[in-house]
């Protein structure tokens, strides 16, 4: 009887295992799988595991230094965070176009690395509040 349950839960993870690769290989053939992959090969080691864990990766202002966390999304998805993490600032910047997230996130990445003092001239501030930087706003 014992052998016979193991087995069983042994064929449901076989199950999950094989659908979970179906799905990722499908998910990679879109443009949104595409465009994230291409995201995950630019971020650091850092900020690959504060995305994966956390749902964001933070990114260090090229022109003062200053830090900002990057949310999953395409808009409204941006704020500055002071030195104990709480987000202060929020900001609207995208690129022109009908791009997939992934290159949403890239491009406000290297425009905040590169050319911060820009972005910030261009960017839309507003106050943030709790519901719209939490991670199950766009993940759950």
């Amino acid at each position: 009887m014992l052998g016979f349950s193991l087995s069983r839960r042994s064929e449901r993870s076989r199950k999950r295992a094989i659908r979970t690769i179906f799905i990722r290989l499908g998910a990679e053939r879109t443009p949104e799988g595409r465009s994230l992959r291409l995201l995950r090969e630019w971020l650091s080691p850092v900020q690959s595991a504060q995305f994966l864990t956390k749902g964001y990766f933070e990114v260090i202002g090229g022109d003062t230094g200053k830090q900002y966390r990057i949310y999953a999304g395409t808009a409204a998805n941006v704020c500055e965070v002071d030195e104990r993490g709480a987000p202060t600032i929020g900001l609207c910047f995208l690129p022109q176009g009908e791009l997939p997230i992934g290159d949403v996130m890239l491009s406000q990445k290297i425009a905040l690395e590169s050319c911060e003092s820009r972005t910030l001239e261009v960017s839309r501030k507003f106050v943030p509040t709790g519901f719209m930087f939490r991670r199950n706003r766009l993940l759950g």
